[in-house]
């Protein structure tokens, strides 16, 4: 059993202390406080009240808890002098896309001017996992074994359903909003790593895309890293929801390069199921029921948990993983963030006149749960 290292990126959306709203340009020096405060681990994203952390390399849970908590309080710290504060989630009550300013660098601004505005209401805040996938095996082969099981990640992390002011109807808008982006979703079948470079040089010839790194589907091999890079997640306002997610994909890689012939059962049945699954996933969350192979008709997403569990335990408890199922199913018991987030915006709807004021509390309940 190989025991793959990984890595983490969150992105966290800038928002006014005062008026709770995300902020369309923050003073530059905040920037540069928080640049200061992680150092090659901070990255800029789309838009100016957009950031992003990108850790190191782990090899196990503790350091890379140890690490996401860390970012973000010192992030909180560099942030608090200009009256700002860190928001983890998939998308921001309270952020107006229209009133968004694009980052000022060159491929930002390559992606504005190329996809106009599905790049400019795409403020949105995801999580990505990746996983080592170690030479000789076959990367699109391992991907064909997981991406089976990503939408039980999506539903757990589910923490989107406010979108422009009010309850969108889904659990993950963000998923719904990546859809108006070409290459985004669930991957073509791919046969192998050859298949897929193949496709990539025709979508360079063709003209479709510049560089590997315009393909943004929900799981893809990444450009620059021997891994398999997990996007659909959407972001998550507390640590161990993250920790908990990237474990589930980590333990899944693991499991699938384990196999003799990985991906070998991945076909377009299983790929037409995955689509409806993703998007059971992002309507409902983990209150959709699913469709799984070795199961008759559909089930809940504690049943898919078990029986993950049963597939995957001795490889999680190898990984020093053990406690994955236990967090997942304490997620499914309690609620997701799309939950929470709704149970408290419906809560304050019911008074006349309180969209306002309801949208302000589900933001300070996302303020409170990223600051831990």
């Amino acid at each position: 059993m190989s025991h793959p290292r990984f890595g983490i990126e969150e992105e966290y959306f800038l928002t006014d202390r005062q008026t709770l709203s995300m902020v369309g340009s923050p003073p530059p020096q905040a920037i540069e406080a928080c640049r200061a405060a992680l150092g090659v681990w901070f990255a800029t994203e789309m838009f100016q009240g957009q950031i992003e952390v990108a850790s190191p390399v782990f090899s196990d849970f503790l350091h890379a808890g140890d690490f996401l908590r860390g970012s973000r309080q010192a992030l909180g710290a560099a942030l608090e002098p200009f009256g700002l504060a860190l928001l983890s989630a998939g998308s921001h009550p309270l952020a107006d896309w229209r009133e968004q300013v694009p980052t000022d660098e060159e491929h930002f601004q390559y992606l504005f001017q190329r996809y106009g505005h599905v790049a400019r209401r795409s403020v949105l805040s995801g999580l990505h996992v990746h996983v080592e996938v170690i030479e000789p095996l076959d990367r699109i082969a391992v991907m064909n074994e997981v991406l089976p099981w990503t939408p039980l990640l999506l539903a757990l992390s589910c923490s989107s359903p406010i979108w422009d002011g009010a309850a969108s109807g889904f659990m993950s808008y963000r998923q719904t909003a990546c859809d108006e982006w070409p290459r985004m979703g669930i991957p073509p079948l791919f046969a192998d790593q050859r298949h897929y470079d193949d496709h990539l040089a025709f979508l360079t010839r063709i003209g479709a895309i510049t560089e590997p790194s315009e393909c943004w589907w929900g799981v893809r091999p990444a450009a620059r890293f021997p891994t398999l890079e997990l996007r659909m997640t959407d972001a998550c306002p507390r640590v161990d929801d993250a920790l908990t997610l990237a474990a589930f994909f980590r333990v899944l890689v693991a499991h699938a390069s384990a196999q003799r012939r990985p991906g070998l059962l991945y076909d377009q049945t299983a790929r037409s199921m995955l689509e409806e699954n993703r998007w059971r996933a992002k309507r409902l969350g983990i209150h959709a029921r699913f469709l799984v192979e070795g199961i008759d008709g559909d089930c809940s997403i504690a049943q898919w948990l078990e029986l993950a569990e049963q597939r995957f335990a001795e490889t999680a408890q190898a990984l020093g993983a053990a406690q994955l199922f236990e967090r997942a199913r304490a997620i499914i018991d309690s609620g997701n963030s799309a939950d929470r987030q709704l149970a408290l915006f419906n809560l304050a709807s019911e008074q006349p006149q309180n969209g306002h004021l309801a949208l302000a509390q589900v933001t300070e309940l996302l303020l409170q749960e990223t600051s831990g």
